[in-house]
């Protein structure tokens, strides 16, 4: 049986208070921070069309203009039966107030956090999640010179999962 394969955007929307994270609930009751973003849908027109979607409906913010991607992550867990593709962009132009009304209910906060702040809430997320951002952080390079993240994800408990870089 193949794996189940899946298009995910994340998106690096930037204010003098710091850089956009949220809170995300997990099925098990555990959750972890990330930048806004998720599943890009097949109604969708496109990953950007289905990101602005994404972080409308999670944080409130309607981005208008964005570049990219800056970077993509590619994670594959054989074991939990699935691969992932993931595109980051960088919204350019963007307006709303913050707030949380994710019609998925996996978002349940989200605060701007300056990039030390950050780093920090993110240490106890995934490998894939964590270890791309905070090189875009320390390096802050654009979509000229975009990167590919790979990693091999292994186990069969989200718990318990080991993630190696494979590029």
């Amino acid at each position: 049986m193949g794996l189940v394969e899946f298009t995910v955007a994340g998106a690096l929307v930037e204010t003098h208070e710091g850089i956009l994270i949220v809170r995300n609930r997990r099925r098990s009751g555990a959750s972890d921070w990330s930048t806004p973003g998720g599943v890009i849908d097949t109604t969708d027109a496109s990953v950007v069309a289905g990101l602005t979607r994404e972080v409308e409906e999670e944080t409130g913010i309607v981005v208008a203009r964005w570049e990219g991607p800056l970077y993509e992550v590619r994670a594959t867990a054989p074991e939990l039966g699935w691969s992932m593709r993931c595109e980051v962009h960088r919204a350019l132009a963007f307006d709303g107030e913050l707030r949380v009304d994710d019609p998925d209910g996996i978002v349940i906060e989200a605060m701007y956090a300056q990039p030390e702040r950050c780093l920090a809430f993110l240490e106890p997320s995934a490998l894939w999640v964590r270890e791309p951002l905070g090189e875009w952080i320390a390096e802050r390079w654009g979509p000229d010179r975009a990167r590919l993240y790979a990693y091999d994800i292994f186990g069969n408990r989200r718990d318990e999962l080991h993630a190696v870089r494979a590029t």
